[in-house]
């Protein structure tokens, strides 16, 4: 299932908003070093600090968020209501707080957990703080292209969610997901539970 192209360094410096669109149907791997674990790219937001108030950066460059800061190809990973780890990939140029929010999956390979919302699949990949900073052009945790015969992805954009404290910048669009998966964060739940009980090799 896993084993596509990478994604290279330059793919991760440029413009935030097209990262954030791109790589919607591109496959997410975590290798443990006792498990590989992949999920497609279902949904993302954009996040352009330190001007936009909805991302951490906005409040400056501290302990936390100084991975933001570059250079692109990270992985920023947050702890949230002491309980849900949440992965970023950092991008844009070095010295810009930009990142991109992964909220969903499709799991792939190797997943048994919920993967639709940025907390639940970082569970499923066993992804955590120790992996704040790491490399996401190597080894361990990395993002690659689909195959040739993958599916077409149905992109949709929006509002991003759970941001209104954030003003204007609350209604930016910065929010892409592929209309077409049920495991989208959004998406009704039958059709996450029709996927789930379709027999091996159906769907993708």
């Amino acid at each position: 299932m896993t084993g596509g192209e990478k994604l290279p360094r330059t793919f991760f410096a440029r413009s935030t908003l097209a990262i954030a669109r791109e790589l919607i149907g591109m496959h997410l791997v975590h290798d443990d070093g006792h498990a590989v674990r992949a999920g497609r790219i279902v949904e993302t937001e954009a996040y352009l600090g330190p001007r936009d108030l909805a991302a951490h950066s906005s409040r400056g460059r501290t302990a936390r968020t100084e991975v933001m800061f570059g250079p692109a190809g990270q992985a920023y990973v947050y702890f949230i209501y002491g309980f849900w780890n949440c992965l970023n990939v950092v991008t844009g140029a070095a010295g810009v707080p930009h990142a991109v929010l992964v909220r969903a999956l499709e799991p792939l390979e190797g997943i048994t957990d919920r993967t639709w919302g940025p907390g639940l699949l970082c569970r499923a990949l066993h992804i955590d703080r120790r992996l704040n900073g790491v490399d996401l052009t190597g080894d361990v945790l990395w993002l690659e292209r689909a195959p040739a015969r993958a599916p077409p992805v149905r992109i949709a954009r929006s509002t991003r969610i759970g941001v209104d404290y954030a003003g204007e910048w609350a209604r930016r669009r910065w929010r892409f997901f592929d209309r077409a998966s049920a495991y989208v964060s959004t998406a009704p739940a039958r059709g996450r539970a029709r996927r789930s009980a379709a027999p091996a090799g159906a769907g993708n």
